[in-house]
C-alpha cells in the first residue's frame, strides 16, 4: 500500500510541477487536521512520511500509566508493553493508528485540504512562470485540437494553454505536434484561478517576431514606430533608423529576404508592408498608402484628417480590397484618410476656380453699379 501511495505522490508532483517534499508537508498538514478531528483530545500526534524508505505511519504518543487511562493521551502499562516490551510507567509509547478509523468525513476533509493547497501551489507556480512573460512572444507545441470549437491546446513548459478560435489567424489550419509562436496578452483572475490569455491575431505578435528576427530592432538601432494589422490578410509596420547608415527597410527584409520570409511563414502567408516613418505627417501618410503612389496630401490637423490625391490608375490600389489598404494606413498614421483620384481633384479645382471667377465678376458688376452716373460719363468722354 505504501509503495502505491508514494508512486501516486510522485505522479501528483510531476503533474503539478511540485516537488515531493513540498507535497509531503502539505499532506502532513492535512492529515494532522483529519487526525485531530477523529482524536480531538490527543495532544501528541506524529506523522511520518518518508519517500526514500516508503514509510507512511501515523501514531499518537501516549504516556504509560499504571492505572486505567484517563483519556487518549495515556496508555496502561500492560497494553504499552505489547507495543514496546521496555516500556515503564512514565515513559512515552508511540501507538500506531489505522487511517481507516478516521472515518469518511475526516478523510474527505484531508483530501479537500490537499486539493486546496495544490490549487494555491499551482496558482503561484503559474504566476511565477508567466508573469514576466506578459506582452511577450513564446513558442508552444500544439498537443490537441478540439474538432467542434476549434480550440487548440498548447503545451509550454509542462503547462497547458488554450488558443481559442477567435485568437487564431483566419484561414490558418493548425495541426497537432506543430510548434507555433503566440503572444501572451495577459493573465486574468490572478487572485483565484489564473488563466493565461494567448493570441496569434494581436498586432504586437508581429512586433515581437520582428524583434526576434531583426538584430537591428532588438538592439534598438531600428525602431518600430507603429503597427496596424488585419490578421490573416495584411500588416503595415512603420520603422525608423536612428543610424543614418542603416536602411530600416533593408534591415527588416534581411539578406535574400530571409528575415521577412521567416515572419511571413510564421503568420501563415500574411502580407507585410514595411514603410519608413517620418516626422512629417504628409510624407508619412503618403508612404503609409504603399504600394500605391500618392500625388498630394492636404492635412487638417485640427480634425486629425487629410485628403490624399492619387493617380486615377492607382485609386483602387490605394483604397485596397474592401478599403483595407486605406483603413490600415489610417490606423498606422492616426489620421482619417479621404482618398480622391486626380481627375476628380482637378475637376473640383476647376469648379472652385470657376466659382471664384464668377464671384469676382459679380463683385465687379456691383462695383460698377456703385459708381455715380456723372463719373461714368466723364470717363466715357475722356
Amino acid at each position: 500500500m505504501n509503495k502505491g501511495f508514494f508512486d501516486a505522490l510522485k505522479m501528483l508532483g510531476e503533474e503539478n510541477s511540485v516537488s515531493v517534499d513540498v507535497l509531503v508537508e502539505k499532506i502532513k498538514s492535512a492529515l494532522m487536521k483529519a487526525v485531530k478531528k477523529s482524536y480531538p483530545d490527543c495532544e501528541n500526534i506524529n506523522i511520518n512520511i518518508d519517500p526514500e524508505t516508503n514509510t507512511f505511519e501515523i501514531s499518537i504518543i501516549k504516556e504509560v500509566v499504571e492505572d486505567e487511562p484517563l483519556d487518549d493521551n495515556e496508555i496502561n502499562i500492560d497494553a504499552a508493553r505489547t507495543i514496546d516490551p521496555s516500556a515503564y510507567v512514565g515513559s512515552m509509547v508511540a501507538v500506531k493508528i489505522d487511517t481507516a478509523r478516521f472515518g469518511r468525513a475526516a478523510a474527505q476533509s484531508a483530501k479537500q485540504s490537499i486539493k486546496t493547497d495544490l490549487r494555491e501551489i499551482n496558482r503561484e507556480n503559474l504566476l511565477n512562470q508567466f508573469q514576466s512573460k506578459e506582452n511577450e512572444c513564446i513558442s508552444a507545441k500544439i498537443s490537441q485540437i478540439e474538432p467542434s470549437r476549434g480550440t487548440a491546446t498548447l503545451l509550454y513548459d509542462k503547462t497547458e494553454l488554450y488558443l481559442f478560435k477567435n485568437d487564431q489567424i483566419p484561414g490558418e489550419v493548425l495541426k497537432e505536434g506543430q510548434t507555433v509562436k503566440v503572444y501572451i496578452t495577459g493573465i486574468v483572475s490572478k487572485e483565484k484561478k489564473p488563466i493565461v490569455k494567448i493570441s496569434r491575431t494581436h498586432k504586437d505578435l508581429v512586433k515581437r517576431l520582428f524583434e526576434l528576427e531583426v538584430p537591428e530592432i532588438y538592439d534598438g538601432t531600428v525602431e518600430i514606430k507603429s503597427i496596424s494589422r488585419e490578421a490573416g490578410s495584411r500588416t503595415k509596420i512603420a520603422v525608423y533608423s536612428k543610424n543614418p547608415d542603416v536602411d530600416p527597410i533593408g534591415a527588416c527584409i534581411g539578406p535574400k529576404r530571409t528575415r521577412i520570409t521567416n515572419i511571413v511563414e510564421e503568420l501563415n502567408g500574411e502580407k507585410i508592408d514595411i514603410v519608413v516613418y517620418s516626422e512629417n505627417p504628409e510624407e508619412f501618410i503618403a508612404k503609409s498608402l504603399a504600394p500605391s503612389e500618392v500625388t498630394k496630401v492636404t492635412l487638417d490637423e485640427e480634425a486629425k484628417s487629410c485628403t490624399v490625391i492619387v493617380p486615377d490608375s492607382q485609386l483602387s490600389l490605394a483604397i485596397g480590397n474592401k478599403g483595407q489598404n486605406a483603413k490600415l494606413a489610417a490606423k498606422l498614421t492616426g489620421y482619417k484618410i479621404d482618398i480622391k483620384p486626380e481627375s476628380e481633384a482637378e475637376k473640383a479645382e476647376q469648379e472652385a476656380a470657376n466659382e471664384e471667377i464668377e464671384l469676382l465678376e459679380e463683385q465687379t458688376e456691383d462695383l460698377m453699379l456703385d459708381i455715380p452716373e456723372e463719373e461714368t460719363q466723364e470717363t466715357a468722354e475722356e
